[in-house]
């Protein structure tokens, strides 16, 4: 997957380089910059003073040394002071001059913090916008796989109207689907009403005077009934015979997910790599697709895939039910996928973060 959002320590990442969020001198700063140094041992501080100073927005490489990482990019973030003196186009410049080193030095995978969000005060929703719409434009051009790295919940964080759509919609159909299954279409209250409305009716009639019921049983005489007459039924006929085989039955079957995939794209006159780039799925992944007819993708990247083409609901279960998939309302997961089909967002990154908010699987293969 090009793209992916993990939670971890970003020094624990076995990357070809990580990002760090260095003091704009050759010193040791705080925070995630002192746990760089001392994972990657002194002689990252020497190759660091040997660089000299780094603007804000700019970004500087050494080796790795004892990191798991083969290479620290030390990047200056801004530090937040109200968003009116041009931090976030100086937080854009840090993911662009990062992404531009690692790519100069062919590196394959790099994994990037949340610049500027802790010590700097940059807010996580704002800082989360601007790396996710960074690693997408540089992903659109280049083959990298690049990580965002979170270290726990706090330092992640949905812009509070899109986190609150996204609950409200899960909360509204889950709900409303856990009823149905465990008490049918009616809500437990409509249930219990029903119920105790019975029990009531039920009630009053075995508290009834036994003398009015014997009464009225002494009373009442049932008029005798004509029986009709049953009609000799006819013979049932016989089922006709199947005159398909199972394999002319297999060879008449719709067409499997990796061809109407491939149908799909062509009707859509963008380029393969446009749409495998949307995905989130790598060109070698695409490959194995295109060449295999067979091909049965996980349901994330079947739907990866229906993001990329920007079908709606209906074309969407079409394209993954042809990888045996469904989209269902007793599943998170699926909520999710049909908030954004249903708000016409196609953007996969923002799909992603909200996935990864509420603890899913991401998109992508």
């Amino acid at each position: 997957m090009p793209f992916q959002i993990v939670r971890n320590d970003i020094t624990a990442m076995q990357v070809d380089a990580i990002v760090n969020t260095a003091n704009p001198r050759p010193v040791i700063g705080a925070g995630s910059d002192a746990l760089v140094h001392r994972k990657a041992g002194s002689a990252l501080l020497e190759a660091r003073q040997a660089i000299g100073a780094i603007r804000p927005g700019c970004a500087a490489i050494t080796p790795g040394f004892d990191l798991p990482a083969h290479y620290v990019i030390h990047t200056v973030g801004p530090v937040w002071r109200g968003g009116v003196f041009g931090e976030a186009k100086t937080l854009r410049s840090c993911f662009d001059s990062s992404l531009k080193l690692a790519a100069e030095y062919h590196c394959q995978s790099v994994a990037f913090p949340l610049i500027s969000t802790g010590n700097y005060g940059f807010p996580p929703e704002k800082a989360l916008q601007i790396a996710m719409a960074a690693i997408r434009e540089f992903l659109l051009e280049q083959e990298m796989t690049v990580y965002l790295v979170v270290f726990n919940r706090e330092a992640f964080r949905l812009s509070e109207k899109l986190f609150r759509d996204v609950t409200s919609f899960i909360d509204e159909h889950y709900v409303l689907e856990t009823q149905r299954i465990e008490y049918g279409m009616a809500p437990p209250e409509e249930s219990v009403r029903r119920r105790q409305e019975q029990d009531t009716a039920a009630s009053d009639i075995c508290q009834a005077p036994r003398i009015l019921r014997e009464e009225s049983s002494a009373a009442y005489t049932a008029p005798k009934q004509a029986i009709p007459q049953q009609k000799p039924r006819r013979p049932r006929a016989s089922a006709p015979k199947m005159s398909l085989s199972l394999r002319d039955l297999l060879q008449r079957t719709d067409a499997g997910f990796s061809e109407t995939l491939l149908k799909l794209i062509d009707q859509s006159g963008k380029k393969d790599s446009e749409i495998y780039n949307r995905a989130n799925v790598s060109r070698q992944h695409f490959s194995k697709i295109r060449n295999n007819p067979h091909y049965k993708p996980t349901k994330p990247t079947a739907i990866a895939f229906a993001i990329a083409l920007e079908l709606d609901l209906e074309q969407t279960r079409d394209l993954i039910g042809r990888a045996g998939y469904a989209l269902t309302r007793s599943s998170k997961f699926d909520l999710i996928i049909m908030y954004f089909i249903s708000q016409g967002n196609y953007n996969l990154y923002d799909i992603n973060a909200a996935l990864f908010e509420f603890d899913q699987s991401l998109l992508g293969a």
